[in-house]
Parts: structure tokens; sequence; C-alpha cells
């Protein structure tokens, strides 16, 4: 996990943490791994072939304990290496050229990257005991090896000098185990360390997640200014003044309707931008945002001030619909839930689309966090055979979590006796509604039946998506996977050519493009939709 706030004084400790890893490995080398038989196995997943390291015998049990401790030492340097400031996205850039390498490269370069764990372990150790020729050597056969590693990930084979450089860092490594062969000393130290060690990397675990929910939950310090000086400026505003454009065939279905429903104005802006941007046919875009009664002045300032030509737009509040409960606003917060995207009213108006747009017969409705890529005026031409939501799937055959049981809990006989716990599920963000279907099949009565069985007990996860996948089960229309790509606000490993590909692209996760915290390689397909020269984004720091 990337830390909401790294780069804090965790030098200390994560040095710490640096010298039990490294005096693992140590042990391993020496030969004492029975008393550290109780660590678990790591990275399961990676089989290094430890028997070419020149380990100088042992026998194949001391090997397969080697070859797990290789494996555990590699998963603690990656969570050490996280905590010292390293972030995510390099971990994945150079897994990712890795694990389009052929297998036979993938072994060598994990075996490479083995060795590199091995001897910085002995580097630790020589330096201590002041063995200033080997201590030469390692660093020496490091840089060595760490450059081969660089050359050979991608590629189609090892190059000769990288196999070269292998024969000669096992030589250095026999060399060093031959320096010090007995280590029993440090034995009970050891098990301390080790203890310790963990602990810390629970401890910045536990810290980092809590430091990221605070940056997730907090709006950065220049939105907040902009929804003040919107707010401001469009109170200072003759009420005639305050209108947008009339257009009295807005509401006929020759116009491409799209829905928005966001509180965040920059969002909404980026969402706005691309679908026009994006589109063949501007001129015949009509979008529809929904806020809450907060920021309805700031939204509607923003757009009047950059109003979102050739297309048409509305801006409404959630108090414009009377028609809504009375409670509306405050009845999704549940005790312990404090994340807004699990709370928000505005999550659940997708269930009245019907109502908040009666004259129309299809709708698409964005989250506030995708960009538009390409035209999408090809969704009003499917045929939705009977289906009221068009959606993309999120699961593949294999994979268990995007299933339904992931997000519902179906020990409860209401559940488990109308849905199927391995269905997959579908995703919210870019979605097409055939809003004549939904009202011939009464889909709003589907929802508050289900929304009150919620309240009575906690059968699925916060939020309103799951939810989401009772009310519309039977009822969705699996789209092409090109329409709407997900994951960018958590998955670093998404590839040009599925973004590039990609109709809508969605920041679904916690890393939202507005925050720091966010990835940086996805970031520019956010920003180029937003011009940081407007006076607004100067006056308020905010910039790309």
């Amino acid at each position: 996990m990337r830390a909401a706030a790294g780069g804090r004084d965790s030098s200390s400790s994560s040095s710490a943490a640096a010298v039990a890893l490294r005096a693992l490995l140590i042990a391993t080398a020496c030969g004492l791994v029975f008393a550290l038989l109780n660590l678990p196995d790591g990275r399961a997943g990676s089989t290094p072939s430890g028997g070419e390291r020149g380990a100088g015998g042992g026998g194949g049990a001391r090997l397969s304990v080697e070859q797990g401790l290789i494996r555990e030492a590699r998963r603690l340097n990656t969570v050490a290496e996280e905590i010292d400031g390293q972030t995510d996205e390099i971990a994945a850039e150079e897994d990712e050229r890795i694990s389009k390498s052929p297998p036979d490269t993938k072994e060598k370069i994990w075996m490479m990257q083995d060795q590199l764990i091995m001897a910085k372990a002995y580097l630790h150790f020589a330096s201590l005991q002041g063995s200033a020729h080997l201590v030469r050597e390692l660093k020496l056969r490091i840089k060595e090896i760490e450059r081969a590693i660089s050359h050979s990930s991608g590629g189609s084979r090892i190059p000769g000098s990288a196999l070269q450089k292998m024969k000669a860092m096992e030589q250095t490594l026999s060399k060093a185990q031959r320096t010090y062969p007995r280590c029993s000393q440090m034995t009970s130290k050891l098990r301390a360390m080790t203890h310790n060690s963990e602990e810390l990397v629970r401890a910045h675990q536990s810290e980092s997640s809590f430091l990221e929910q605070v940056a997730v939950r907090t709006l950065p310090k220049g939105h907040h200014c902009l929804a003040m000086r919107l707010t401001t400026e469009y109170f200072s505003l003759d009420p005639k003044e305050r209108e947008f454009p009339k257009r009295d065939n807005r509401q006929l279905d020759g116009y491409y309707h799209y829905a928005i429903f966001s509180d965040n104005v920059l969002a909404s802006a980026v969402v706005v931008n691309s679908t026009i941007a994006a589109s063949k046919d501007p001129g015949r875009i009509m979008l529809h945002i929904v806020t809450d009664a907060l920021n309805y002045p700031a939204m509607r300032m923003w757009f009047l001030t950059n109003p979102p030509t050739p297309a048409a737009i509305e801006v409404e509040s959630l108090d414009d619909f009377k028609w809504l409960p009375g409670d509306f606003s405050s009845r999704f917060k549940l005790k312990g839930v404090r994340d807004p995207r699990y709370t928000s009213a505005l999550n659940h108006l997708r269930f009245y689309l019907p109502e908040v747009f009666p004259s129309l017969s299809k709708v698409v409705l964005l989250d506030h966090d995708v960009v538009v890529q390409k035209d999408l005026s090809g969704l009003w031409n499917i045929d939705m055979k009977g289906k009221i939501m068009g959606a993309v799937e999120t699961c593949t055959s294999g994979e268990g979590y995007h299933r339904l049981d992931s997000l519902v809990d179906f020990s409860n006989p209401s559940i488990s006796n109308k849905f199927d716990a391995k269905a997959c599920t579908f995703a919210f963000g870019m979605n097409i509604f055939d809003l004549s279907e939904w009202c011939k099949q009464g889909l709003t009565a589907t929802y508050h039946k289900w929304f009150q069985v919620g309240k009575r007990q906690r059968l699925w996860k916060a939020g309103s998506l799951p939810l989401g996948q009772l009310v519309f089960y039977n009822q969705t229309l699996p789209l092409d996977r090109r329409w709407h790509v997900l994951g960018l606000g958590h998955d670093f490993s998404i590839g040009r050519d599925e973004l590039e590909s990609a109709s809508v692209i969605h920041y679904s996760g916690k890393l939202k493009p507005w925050l720091e915290i966010s990835i940086p390689k996805y970031r520019d397909n956010w920003n180029i939709h937003l011009n940081y020269d407007n006076a607004y984004l100067q006056q308020c720091n905010i910039h790309g």
C-alpha cells in the first residue's frame, strides 16, 4: 500500500527494520536456519533457483529452507523499501517489465534479485567486521547485478555479459560464506530483531492506512478555496445572471443526455470537458449535473463562467426534488462508517433516475471520477435486449474477488435463495439506462424493498454499489470491456494499450486524480481536461 504521507521521520525505525532483514539473510548464509523456521513463506508465487548460489553444501532440506527465507526476506525487504519512501509505481513498472520476459529470462532475473539480497546482507556484516577487500568486492558485484537486472528486464533473453556477472557474484558469495562460516553468537539477538522488525512494519502499515484514509476523506485546501470563491461570486450576481441559456427542445430524444451526480466542482468539470472533447457532435449533448445544496452555488457559478459550448447544461440541487423522502440526505449514514463515498446521498440518486428525468427514455450516467476519451453516442444504438442497464463486467473466468459473494452475505436465506453467489459483478461509473424499461418493470420499488431489508440487518458491504448489484441483478446487459476501463485509482499495472483503447477510463479506488496521493502515471489523462490558467484556479493555487 502506498503511504498517504510518505517520507515522514521513519529513517531510524526503517533502518532498524533493514538491519533485521540483513541479519536474517546472514543467518541463512551461515546455516543457522533452524532458529528461524517459524518465519512464514512470503512470496509463494516466485520460485528462485537457490541451488546455483554456491552455498557450499547443506543438502536439499537446507536449500528448501533457504529458498523460503529468501522469499520471506524479499517480502519484508519490499515493505521496508516502501517505508523508506520508495513508491509502488517504481516497483509496479519493474514488475511489469519483468512479466513481459520469457520464462527462462524471468527465472534468471529472479536469481539475480536473490543474489542481490544475499550480497547486501553479507556487505552489512562485512562492513561491521572491517573486511575492506570483501566490502569492495561485494559493492562492485552489487552494482554489476543491478545493471544486469535493469538491462535484462523486458528483454527476450539474458545477455551473455549478465550471465558472466551472475557467475562472478556466485563466486563472491561463496567467498563471503567461507569468510564467515559461523554466526552462532547472533542467534538469540536475531529472534528479537525479527520480532521487532515485524512489529515495526505492522505499525507503519497501520499508520499508512490511517493517513491514506485521512487523505481520501479530506478535500484539498485548494478545492475548499475554489468552492468558497465561486459561492461568493454566485451570490453577488443579479438573479437573472444566474440562469443558463434555455433550449426549448433540450428534452427531445434527439439529444444525447448525460447525467453527473457530484459535489466536486473540478471533477465534474473534467467529466464535462472530456465528454465534449471526445464527442463527434457536441452540439447534440445535454449535460445534467445534480449536486447537494452546499455545493450548488459553486457548481452553477463554475459552469456559468466556463460554459460547455456548444453543448447545453443544467445544474440542479437535491433540494429541487421535492418528491424525495424528507430524510434522503441523511438516511444513508451508517454507524462507524465515515467515508463519504459510502454515505453520500448522491450515490443513491442513481436508483431514482426515471423520477429525476421523467421525459427521457435513455440516459448515460457518469461518475465524477471518470474521463471520457472517445465518442459515446454509440451507446444509444446498442440493443438492450429488454435489459435496464448496460455495464462492463468486472470479473473474468477464475477470478473470485469480483463475484457477488465478495460483496453480499450469502449466509442469509433471503439472499442465497434469490441470487447466485458466483454471479459476476458489474461496474458502475459509466452506464447506459433504458428508463422506459425501468418504469415498465418497476425497478425503483425493487430498490426500496432491498434498502429496507438492508436497514433491518447488515447483509452487504457499505455503500450503494453492493446494493446496486442486487437491484440490477438479471437486469444488466454486459458491454464490451473497451467501453469502460476501471482501476486507475488503485491499480498501478494498467498498460498503455488498454488505456488508449478505452472509451472511458475510471479512477475507481482511493487514489483519485485530484489528490496528491494519486498514481502519477495516470494524472495527465485527467489534467489535460482542465485549464490551469483559469483565474479561479490560479487564485486558489490549484496546479496540474
